[in-house]
């Protein structure tokens, strides 16, 4: 009896995984209402540009080999929006989430492996060699991480699991040191109708669930002051 009861729970925890891994490339009711659409559809990667070296297994996004970034074509990224995504890498891995002309880089990371999470502004989800996120919310290689982008007019947060770790308005004068970093590697901070990227590094990385809204340029954002750990 008890051998029974133990593989039904079991089962039903498997069962209870797969549905729930399943859904993450659906728009739940609440999502669907607020606005969003999907940018990945889980079963292949239509809309989706790259030179085969990416692929879709089990609902994920997978790079397979050298040959660049796998590039969202059907539209350029709103001017404001909400980009929600997860994200995992194998030990020491590098890559990226690219959103706005000029560089504007969502970085993703192993910190411990990786050489460039011995940097602050180059650790997993900074906007890449400009600022860093307030602390290290990362989960360990082979987990997922769940990723945020917000941009409205001069506003950019990042958002890792759960955390807010990146918000500043690029006018503040006291960020001039940091956006000149950001200007160096190319960015117009006026710019916008980038195609959404995601970064051929060399290393494995997987991505599920990204879904996309546009702002209207006057959404209330979060704007409470970042935790640091």
């Amino acid at each position: 009896m008890l051998l029974r009861l133990g593989l039904f729970f079991l089962l039903t925890s498997v069962a209870s995984t797969l549905l729930a891994e399943d859904s993450v490339n659906q728009l739940t009711p609440e999502e669907k209402a607020d606005g969003f659409e999907l940018l990945f559809n889980g079963a292949d990667l239509t809309g989706w540009k790259h030179n085969g070296n990416w692929k879709v297994t089990d609902g994920v996004i997978e790079r397979t080999g050298k040959g660049g970034d796998v590039v969202y074509e059907v539209k350029p990224v709103p001017d404001d929006f909400e980009l929600r995504f997860q994200w995992k890498v194998a030990p020491g891995s590098n890559s990226g989430i690219y959103y706005r002309p000029g560089q504007y880089e969502y970085q993703i990371l192993d910190n411990e492996r990786h050489p460039n999470g011995k940097v602050a502004d180059t650790t997993a989800a900074s906007l890449y060699y400009c600022i860093a996120p307030s602390h290290d919310a990362t989960k360990e290689p082979g987990e997922w991480n769940t990723g945020r982008i917000v941009c409205q007019g001069t506003i950019i947060q990042h958002w890792l699991n759960g955390e807010k770790v990146v918000d500043i308005d690029y006018t503040d004068p006291k960020l001039s040191a940091e956006i000149e970093k950001l200007k160096k590697r190319g960015a117009t901070l006026d710019s916008r109708g980038a195609k959404l990227k995601l970064q051929d590094h060399g290393d494995p990385v997987w991505y599920r669930g990204l879904k996309l809204k546009t702002l209207d340029g006057t959404a209330k954002l979060d704007r409470s002051p970042l935790k640091t750990k």
